[in-house]
């Protein structure tokens, strides 16, 4: 139980109605200063754009809007020097710095929080962390587009297997390989530029539900802060955490996509394999296994999908039934974000560093690139081009082609010219033409394909827009 100092500086922070104060348990649930402490900057940076509103508005007096400014100015620098005292009995972040405020410069403290709300202040304070937090995943993910572009461009015509079902289906570039992660990466990052156009509105004047009274200039702290505009309805700006789930929204398909590619990383790392050797920075040993060189770092971004993942289905559900407006469930809002990014962040940084510094092995890659018969499509679209079969036919044609490679235990190229006309009459030595995985993926030149010769156009396309 509380002592009496405890109960009296509680009192004081919930006011009058409260005749005791909390119970260590409720103390325990309703305590939130141990992470939202976080949002120190963004809440002394909401509070000062407050503070020069409330007096160019004359609510406040200019002298006690240089008091409070100063007197924030000061906590912060506090709180970056690591020695300011957080309070668990003061609940959260915005009460800890107002107590100190009050102990710094006295009765001015108490007007800052004219013409607001914890609800409206702790909703700018998120979302300006948000927003920051989105516009430093704009940069990860550009550096991450670039990785692969500068790959992309060393690899344009480096021969590798092109996959469906994880069988061999067609030769593709390496290149057109990395281009694909640019188009996964470059929608991650246009999510995100919608996202901050989205919730680049600002909450505070909304107070705790129906807005104020008071003649304030919501415009006014909106553009102070770096927002377009301020919100609209203000009970729809206390209770709305959209913005946090659309970045959580964006964290799981960025990590999605994060773990498709460490998924390959760790396949193609392996002596199986073996098309990629991995930098010693991003991968360990063994315990036990001398020759072990493990792809840690791959797996464990592969492994942080699952807790992105968990972040957004935990928000979902504390948000589905709450009515409006605000309600002390969206508490639970801000360690799922805050997880979910610091998570985000550290794959994104290790998958940059992992491509950057990968070694390719283009022999492996061209071994492996005619395996599984895999320029079977190429003959196929030979005897549409040149025989003029129906393609259903040609697919047949080839199949037979297949089937007599395999007895032999040779590559499509390595028939002879008598085999293949033996299944059909109509080929001629011009099909040896198509059957190199080579000659296959340069005339792959349709908008978007795997020819070399379109794989720098679409480099360019990109570096021109990155």
């Amino acid at each position: 139980m509380a002592d009496g100092t405890d109960q009296k500086s509680s009192n004081q922070m919930w006011g009058g109605r409260f005749a005791s104060g909390p119970s260590a348990i409720m103390e325990e649930i309703n305590a939130s200063i141990g992470f939202d402490k976080k949002l120190y900057a963004q809440d002394i940076r909401g509070s000062i754009a407050h503070a020069t509103m409330l007096a160019e508005k004359g609510i406040i007096s200019q002298e006690d809007k240089d008091k409070i400014v100063h007197g924030l100015n000061t906590i912060l620098s506090e709180i970056e020097a690591g020695s300011f005292e957080f309070s668990r009995k003061l609940e959260d972040i915005h009460m800890n710095i107002e107590a100190r405020l009050a102990t710094l410069i006295g009765t001015a403290a108490g007007r800052l929080h004219t013409a607001r709300s914890r609800n409206d202040q702790v909703a700018l304070d998120f979302r300006l962390w948000v927003k920051e937090e989105l516009q430093k995943t704009e940069g990860m993910l550009t550096a991450l587009i670039s990785a692969f572009l500068g790959r992309a461009e060393e690899n344009a015509d480096t021969v590798m297997p092109g996959f469906t079902h994880l069988q061999t289906a067609q030769p593709v570039t390496f290149g057109h390989h990395c281009m694909a992660y640019v188009e996964m990466f470059g929608r991650d990052r246009a999510r995100v530029r919608h996202a901050i156009e989205h919730l680049d509105e600002s909450p505070i004047g909304a107070a705790a539900l129906a807005g104020t009274g008071y003649p304030i200039d919501r415009h006014m702290t909106a553009k102070a802060l770096g927002f377009r505009e301020p919100t609209r309805n203000s009970i729809d700006t206390v209770s709305d955490r959209d913005f946090a789930l659309e970045f959580l929204s964006i964290a799981s398909i960025c990590a999605t996509h994060l773990s498709r590619l460490a998924e390959e990383i760790v396949i193609w790392s392996t002596p199986q394999f073996g098309f990629i050797r991995l930098s010693d920075a991003f991968s360990t040993g063994s315990s036990i296994m001398p020759q072990k060189k493990n792809p840690d770092a791959a797996e464990l971004v592969r492994a942080k999908t699952g807790r992105i993942n968990g972040s957004l289905v935990a928000l979902l559900t504390v948000m589905k039934g709450l009515p409006l407006a605000y309600s002390k469930d969206m508490q639970e809002d801000k360690e799922q974000v805050f997880d979910a990014a610091e998570s985000l962040e550290l794959a994104i940084a290790a998958m940059t560093g992992m491509i950057r510094d990968l070694e390719v092995r283009k022999d492996r890659m061209r071994a492996a690139a005619g395996s599984g018969y895999s320029t079977a499509t190429d003959l196929a679209d030979w005897l549409v081009r040149e025989a003029g079969l129906p393609f259903r036919d040609a697919h047949h044609v080839t199949g037979n082609a297949v089937a007599l490679a395999e007895k032999k235990g040779c590559d499509l190229a390595d028939l002879s010219l008598e085999d293949l006309q033996a299944i059909h009459p109509a080929i001629t030595s011009g099909v040896f033409d198509v059957l190199s995985v080579e000659a296959s993926v340069a005339s792959r030149t349709s908008f978007g394909g795997t020819a070399p010769s379109e794989v720098k156009k679409q480099i360019a396309w990109w570096r021109g827009r990155n």
